[in-house]
């Protein structure tokens, strides 16, 4: 039996700061463990939840089939979306900072593709611009609730925008500024991850509002919110909020802000999809070519 079969299909957490960079800044209170809360999502990932992601990638940028492209995943989290990119039939790249979340789309491809040779994984950090120079450049680029945890979130943005090709793609989700909410925001987020007691404070005050806010308006819509969350990303609605109520570092860009920085280094808006309260706006932007 191997690891993946001890650990219900999920390769072992790594606890070496060597293999993951990331655990000291989490035992410093200052960052998230976002591959911790993706393995426990996989445990539940569906062929249904898949499917929705396929959905939600292909309708997106426009294209049902993506035979031919290459695709840079940063920061693939899950996997999830590499692996709906790599099933619509693009080239893949995954990388993130986060061991474990490395070790999650490992999973996935072991899991759907074996050793395919068309889907890399490695473990790498947005701000690196070497590491970001030595890729190649690619047809989409999807960096989707990623480049606000890095915690220098423009440099990111300008660091991974360059690794889109002429007349490429540009996918990106940023957290929407709301000023004082976002405030606020931060704040929850840092009694999160500054200590287990504060942990438990924020779980026990927002979860159980975040269901009753769902239960209430699927209600009141007579809509099942809660599907239709799984159904337009793929994503659990729990393990969103838990990576909403913990996610270090945080910062938060307007649609204005994000606009100007991208157009002035040669990008035209496609179409975006804003949220106007808190969570992410999604933005779809083609580089000149």
């Amino acid at each position: 039996m191997g690891q993946a079969d001890r650990t219900n299909g999920v390769p072992p957490t790594c606890c070496t700061t060597a293999c993951n960079p990331a655990l000291d800044e989490v035992r410093q209170g200052r960052r998230f463990r976002f591959g911790r809360n993706w393995q426990a999502f996989l445990r539940s990932l569906t062929e249904q939840r898949i499917a929705a992601a396929q959905r939600s990638l292909a309708e997106f940028v426009g294209r049902e089939r993506l035979d031919g492209c290459t695709l840079l995943d940063v920061g693939c989290g899950s996997g999830l979306f590499s692996l709906a990119a790599r099933r619509l039939g693009a080239k893949v790249h995954s990388f993130d900072f986060d061991a474990d979340s490395v070790a999650c789309a490992l999973e996935l491809r072991r899991r759907f593709f074996g050793d395919d040779p068309e889907w890399t994984i490695e473990q790498g950090s947005v701000l690196d611009a070497e590491y970001l120079a030595g890729l190649p450049r690619f047809d989409i680029v999807y960096a989707w609730g990623v480049l606000h945890h890095t915690g220098d979130m423009w440099r990111a943005v300008d660091l991974v925008s360059d690794r889109v090709a002429p007349g490429g793609l540009f996918w990106l989700a940023l957290y929407n500024d709301q000023g004082w909410k976002s405030r606020f925001w931060l704040g929850v987020k840092r009694l999160w991850c500054g200590s287990i007691a504060g942990r438990a404070v924020v779980w026990a005050t927002f979860v159980p509002a975040f269901a009753a806010a769902y239960t209430l308006a699927s209600l009141l819509r007579r809509r099942n919110l809660f599907r239709e969350h799984k159904d337009q990303r793929g994503m659990s609605p729990y393990r969103d909020w838990i990576d909403w109520l913990g996610g270090l570092p945080f910062e938060v860009a307007s649609p204005e802000d994000v606009h100007e920085f991208l157009t002035d280094r040669g990008f035209a808006l496609v179409r975006q999809r804003l949220t106007h309260r808190l969570g992410n706006n999604e933005f779809l932007f083609r580089r000149s070519g």
